[in-house]
């Protein structure tokens, strides 16, 4: 006889969505009848042929707490101070994973984080191609003893949310340094993808090879095995022993991997949205992405049944050496692919971060500022928050007049007031080409309507026009609201990531 149990996403102060039908789930014996209460609502189900079972909850509409979910079956388990209030999803890689502890004033950071209604979960990194049921974590309660190795992008997104709205938030951050998107899709969806299955046809390579590895490493133990007996024998010295081969089949960048075994446990309870952080690791794919970043996309979304629930994600930051002549540049390819993806999938944002870098780190330190440009996008575009300035601006379209282009940008206003050149009055980031698709740094001067006028006096007949298209680009642009002008290229000249012609 088996005792009800739930999966970890449940326990003691943890947070509720507000306004939605939470799912409650869990194991139980077959056929064990289970009921679950939550104030004065109570809802009964019975456990199926495998033992699972799963109720919803009616929505609570009132933020705060605190609650008590009951759930009894041959057993009974209580748990405390639930709150009912706003949950994200804080997910990608290292920049999202990256601690309080190593981000900018940390010691001041901790001191201060006296916020009882934010609540934080961990879910640890774990890489199978068996999709998990649970995992090892528990909510705790935001103080200076519990937030110093929880995501500090998170974190500092939660605490603006909790401070703006008033109401209890609850933060799940389940990034993976150094993670591959494809990691986190499932893997079918990548195999039966039209130009994704690619990835899963190298991968079926890559696990042969690793099954050939395993062997004969097995067989080298064996050989190294009997040359230590004979040499313990005749006295001999004991030859080294084999080093295992690396096991990049439990690692972060196998298709499936992370969703199997981070995100699997956690698919459907109840959120708000998700902030994301990630690309660096595709940056070498930066066209693949195009495709790859949608696809993760709509598939949680599928998964969660919740509907196009807000995504929301960082763009990369400026990072490598700064050069000296225009270049093409990877970073700047996956950029673009992160904007593009913004223009196709609803209800998505981009919080553009390319002031916020270090050329030497590519893990910034300042996680605030890019935490509030987060933010911005989820109070003004999901809480409907009046006055806050939220876009980066976007080029919208080119206009040629002689040997200059004049650039029109969406979301910044109509006047040169609009624009906030940083540190110096003119414009810098700008490069023109003409035929001969060779950039040049350009001159660009910002009119009273607002729009961009780019040219060069060598280049008599120009064609295209970049903005901030480098790993670390010199760029100044920004809004009077302080949002920089959102990288881009008026042309779509092969990139260095694009797919090589077949012969």
């Amino acid at each position: 006889m088996a005792d009800v149990s739930l999966n970890n996403m449940f326990g003691d102060h943890m947070v509720l969505q507000q306004g939605i039908k939470n799912k409650v789930w869990g194991k139980a014996d077959p056929g064990e009848a289970i009921t679950v209460t939550l104030g004065g609502q109570s809802h009964s189900t019975t456990a199926a042929s495998d033992g699972a079972w799963q109720v919803f909850l009616e929505p609570v509409h009132e933020y705060g707490g605190p609650h008590t979910l009951i759930v009894n079956g041959k057993n009974t388990i209580t748990f405390n101070d639930v709150l009912i209030g706003e949950v994200w999803i804080c997910s990608g890689q290292s920049n999202m994973r990256w601690e309080i502890n190593k981000s900018n004033d940390s010691d001041l950071e901790k001191a201060s984080a006296r916020f009882p209604q934010i609540r934080l979960m961990n879910v640890p990194n774990v890489g199978t191609q068996e999709p998990q049921w649970n995992f090892e974590g528990k909510w705790a309660v935001c103080s200076p003893d519990t937030v110093g190795n929880f995501s500090a992008v998170g974190y500092f997104f939660g605490r603006q949310i909790h401070q703006t709205l008033g109401v209890p938030v609850g933060l799940i951050n389940n990034a993976w340094g150094g993670s591959a998107a494809e990691a986190w899709v499932r893997r079918d969806k990548i195999a039966e993808h039209p130009t994704l299955n690619t990835i899963h046809e190298e991968w079926l390579k890559r696990e042969a090879d690793s099954k050939n590895g395993e062997a004969a490493h097995k067989k080298e133990l064996a050989e190294w095995e009997a040359a230590t007996q004979a040499a313990k024998n005749s006295g001999s010295p004991i030859p080294p022993k084999p080093k295992s081969p690396k096991n990049t089949m439990t690692e972060n960048a196998r298709p499936g991997n992370i969703h199997c075994g981070v995100l699997n446990p956690t698919i459907g309870y109840g959120i708000k949205g998700v902030i994301w952080y990630q690309g660096e690791s595709n940056s070498a794919r930066a066209y693949q992405y195009r495709e790859l970043f949608p696809l993760l996309i709509k598939s949680w979304r599928d998964e969660w049944a919740q509907g196009d629930f807000p995504f929301y994600w960082v763009q990369l930051a400026d990072f490598k050496a700064e050069k000296a002549s225009p270049s093409e540049s990877d970073w700047a390819e996956l950029r673009e692919a992160q904007t593009m993806t913004m223009k196709s999938v609803p209800n998505t944002g981009e919080a553009v971060i390319i002031n916020l870098g270090e050329s030497q780190d590519i893990h910034p330190k300042n996680k605030q500022g890019v935490a509030k440009r987060l933010a911005r996008w989820a109070l003004a575009e999901t809480y409907h928050q009046q006055g806050i300035a939220y876009r980066s601006p976007l080029y919208k379209s080119m206009e040629k007049q002689g040997n200059k282009i004049l650039l029109t940008i969406d979301h910044v206003a109509n006047s040169d007031k609009a624009w906030r050149p940083f540190d110096v009055s003119e414009p810098i980031g700008f490069t023109i080409a003409g035929p001969d698709r060779k950039f040049m740094p350009a001159r660009a001067t910002i009119l009273t309507d607002g729009r961009l006028e780019v040219s060069n006096d060598q280049i008599n007949d120009p064609i295209a026009v970049r903005y901030a298209w480098a790993d670390n680009p010199v760029c100044n642009m920004y809004t009077a609201n302080g949002l920089p002008l959102t990288p881009f290229r008026t042309d779509d000249f092969p990139g260095i990531t694009a797919p090589k012609p077949v012969k």
